[in-house]
């Protein structure tokens, strides 16, 4: 089974605007209320894809309710620890000339509440896969992803983590099956600006020296690049397409990655799964489906 753990999921409320004019009365041309969240934008599209999953994390509140109704009707699975006080965050984005986020503190998770999370991750099985994706809510640990990976080390289980700079370095050490830093967050970890191929690549193998098995680096607009734990190195520009939404897209690039490798067990055509799904929603107002991801697929091949 693949189970996602989200920390601090939202709702994100997603409106658009001919112009945004601070200080004064706007009003929207579009609106749209979504369950969100990096492992819960990875639940939905494997659904999408045809793959089930167990989204984990904390709710509370109206709005944790909502984020579970919402799962519900994509047809996702979901046991979150559900908190005794507060409410998931709500999360503006607001879309116009420019993009403008305001993003919700979320609610105080207890340490019963975490206990209650580590007994639910202590019945993964051999062979199961295990998400972390997002950042870490100020009322946890810092070191929370490494607690959950040496808690699990030795049980065969896939760990993927998304996560950035510090998060990902500090995991490094407990193997991590795949890691997906941007090409930007790749730089940052090292402190440099990485200006082509070479470069990534060549920082990519540090992480892999650090101890990630396998590394995606995702790259907008230019595609991306997979250095896997055989040695193997794939790069793939990116599907043509109009970009539509740039939310949820590196999210839907781990969902097609583990679909390709669940269903082919190649990394090649993982990788080439991963970067249609995640072109998919970008192009797209709402995260990829099948249909759309295999139809960008049929387009694109593996360098």
């Amino acid at each position: 089974m693949i189970y996602t753990v989200t920390f601090n999921p939202s709702l994100d409320y997603i409106i658009r605007l001919d112009k945004f004019t601070a200080g004064a009365i706007n009003r929207t041309r579009y609106e749209q209320i979504l369950g969100g969240g990096k492992g819960i934008n990875v639940s939905i599209v494997l659904k999408n894809l045809g793959h089930d999953s167990v989204a984990l994390g904390f709710t509370a509140g109206f709005t944790g309710e909502e984020i579970k109704r919402q799962l519900a009707e994509f047809g996702v699975k979901n046991d979150f620890v559900q908190l005794k006080e507060g409410n998931s965050r709500i999360n503006v984005k607001v879309k116009a000339d420019e993009e403008t986020e305001i993003n919700g503190q979320g609610p105080v998770i207890t340490e019963e509440a975490q206990a209650q999370l580590f007994a639910q991750l202590d019945k993964l099985e051999e062979n199961d896969t295990l998400v972390l994706a997002g950042s870490i809510p100020n009322t946890l640990p810092d070191d929370i992803y490494q607690r959950i990976m040496d808690r699990l080390a030795g049980r065969g289980i896939r760990i993927v983590v998304d996560a950035t700079k510090n998060l990902l370095l500090n995991v490094l050490p407990y193997h991590p099956f795949l890691i997906k830093p941007n090409n930007h967050e790749l730089g940052e970890m090292f402190g440099v600006v990485l200006k082509n191929d070479e470069e990534i690549i060549a920082h990519a193998k540090k992480l892999q020296e650090k101890g990630a098995r396998n590394v995606l680096i995702s790259m907008a607009g230019d595609g991306a690049i997979l250095l896997t734990e055989n040695g193997q190195t794939y790069k793939c520009p990116a599907p043509k397409g109009t970009l539509v939404n740039s939310v949820g897209a590196g999210d839907s690039m781990v969902a097609g990655f583990i679909c390709g490798l669940n269903e082919t067990g190649s990394y090649e055509r993982a990788f080439l799964m991963g970067v249609s799904t995640g072109s998919a929603s970008a192009f797209s107002e709402n995260l990829a489906t099948r249909a759309e991801a295999d139809a960008l697929l049929a387009t694109i091949s593996a360098e």
